[in-house]
């Protein structure tokens, strides 16, 4: 009895490993990125967070901003924050932090123009992307959006102003 009941477990277990790895990938499908955590994933994607960048803002504010985003190969669905990109990144840039959540003061929040510089390694390609992110600006974080192309890609996040970048190398597929 009991070597059926693990036989069952295992069975199970593997089983269910299998539902998990199905197919990454719908040829013809737009990209779907956040979508759903129960539906399938049409893209290949690379998510990641940077360190901090601290900047002073406009006049005397000491601020910082929190910097993650996703590398993907695209296209991306006509809902999404990027129509149409291809082997692109989106950054996603929020200004400040709240130390007590999210009803809380917000701190380190100043109105800069945030400047993503990018270089394909593989390519040679190179850009460059800015937008201005108001202090005030809490709801949703920034969205900018790099077409670097499929490869290595070096990135640096920095301001207009004074400010501490930070700088990471990520895959695009």
């Amino acid at each position: 009895m009991k070597r059926s009941v693990l036989g069952f477990a295992v069975a199970a277990v593997i089983g269910s490993g299998v539902v998990v790895a199905g197919p990454a990938s719908a040829e013809g499908e737009p990209c779907q990125l956040g979508w759903s955590n129960v539906g399938p994933r049409t893209c290949a994607k690379n998510d990641f967070n940077l360190s901090p960048v601290f900047t002073v803002g406009n006049g005397v504010c000491v601020g910082m901003f929190s910097v993650g985003g996703t590398s993907f190969d695209g296209p991306l669905y006509e809902y999404s924050e990027a129509p149409g990109a291809v082997h692109s990144i989106v950054f996603r840039l929020t200004q400040g932090f709240s130390p007590i959540g999210e009803w809380g003061p917000h701190l380190l929040a100043c109105d800069v123009t945030a400047v993503v510089d990018w270089r394909n390694l593989d390519t040679g390609a190179t850009g460059s992307v800015s937008r201005f992110i108001p202090a005030g600006q809490r709801s949703a974080p920034a969205i900018v959006l790099a077409e670097t192309g499929p490869g290595r890609v070096q990135v640096t996040v920095r301001t207009d102003r004074p400010n501490v970048p930070a700088t990471a190398e990520i895959v695009v597929p």
